[in-house]
């Protein structure tokens, strides 16, 4: 028994065509389709998506993809905690030693007058 009906078979042809016409966009994007997988896939989704006879995607593969995708995500959240921890400590060590130089200014500048007067 065939694996793909003939509507998936003219789809993905017709998707080739456009890819080596270079008229193939992709969905998300809107680039030019340059990889023969890519038109395939194209292809195959726009027959699905009319109710071609097309084997779902394997669950292996879609488990595997939201797998990584899950993991740049945390990876991404992880890396912008880092970054604005570290914002907030320079943040506070600055104020504070300006703080503690605008002090130490002003206290000379007081023993210096007080010297003067007197």
């Amino acid at each position: 028994m065939a694996k793909y009906g003939k509507k998936a078979q003219d789809k993905v042809e017709k998707a080739m065509h456009e890819r080596k016409r270079g008229t193939l966009k992709s969905g998300r994007s809107g680039k030019t389709v340059k990889s023969r997988k890519q038109a395939i896939a194209i292809g195959l989704s726009e027959a699905r998506r009319e109710g071609g006879k097309v084997p779902k995607k394997s669950a292996k593969k879609s488990a595997k993809k939201s797998a990584k995708k899950s993991a740049k995500k945390s990876a991404k959240k992880s890396a912008k905690s880092t970054r604005n921890t570290a914002r907030k400590s320079t943040r506070k060590t600055s104020t504070k030693h300006s703080r503690k130089s605008a002090k130490k200014t002003s206290r000379k500048s007081t023993r210096r007058s007080t010297k003067q007067s007197s």
